[in-house]
């Protein structure tokens, strides 16, 4: 059972509207959608809620660290409350999908995500948690990436990415109920527009 929902992002105003920040913006709209309030929690490295989705007791966390320290915040809240790996769902930006599309993930490498590489580290090199993987693209060129992550996507990509965030929200209820099989079969099928 998923304890823990994580959304990777950046912190600051300069960073909320940008790509990277996709996994922050499915955290919260789950927070607005289930009346979850997030408190920033210094021990915790970040902003984090508790309640009940679904009927599962389950918290909310969006680190307030750099996404390339991402393992800080979720190891000390994982720590503190015994969460393990596997009950642990990480919302993050995804570059080799393209916007508008999502996938739900169990378990896997890092992918080169910087946000994932930081919480195996941090959860004691395990990376059994789970992934909803949000669709952003690639700028085509591995030079551009940091440029491109650190930016705002046009409004039509936007558009795409919170539909497909907003898709994932309708199967809130399956995540948390381990019907992984049936989630992945209908979000891999959907295609924001």
């Amino acid at each position: 059972m998923i304890k823990l929902i994580v959304g990777l992002g950046n912190p600051g105003p300069q960073y909320a509207q940008t790509r990277h920040n996709a996994g922050i913006w499915y955290v919260e709209a789950l927070a607005r959608d289930y009346a979850i309030d997030l408190q920033l929690e210094t021990k915790f490295y970040g902003h984090s809620g508790r309640g009940f989705i679904e009927g599962n007791d389950t918290r909310l966390l969006i680190p307030n660290t750099f996404m390339n320290l991402s393992g800080k915040s979720v190891g000390a809240l994982a720590t503190f409350y015994k969460i393990l790996p596997d009950e642990i769902l990480i919302a993050h930006d995804e570059l080799d999908m393209p916007p508008g599309t999502v996938k739900l993930k169990n378990g896997g490498g890092h992918g080169g995500h910087n946000g994932l590489k930081d919480i195996v580290r941090a959860l004691a090199n395990n990376s059994d948690f789970h992934r909803i993987r949000i669709g952003i693209g690639h700028p085509g060129n591995k030079n551009q990436v940091s440029n491109y992550v650190l930016n705002k996507a046009p409004d039509n990509e936007q558009r795409a990415i919170e539909e497909s965030i907003e898709e994932t929200l309708r199967y809130t209820k399956d995540i948390l109920a381990g019907n992984y099989d049936q989630v992945m079969q209908n979000l891999h099928a959907f295609k924001a527009g």
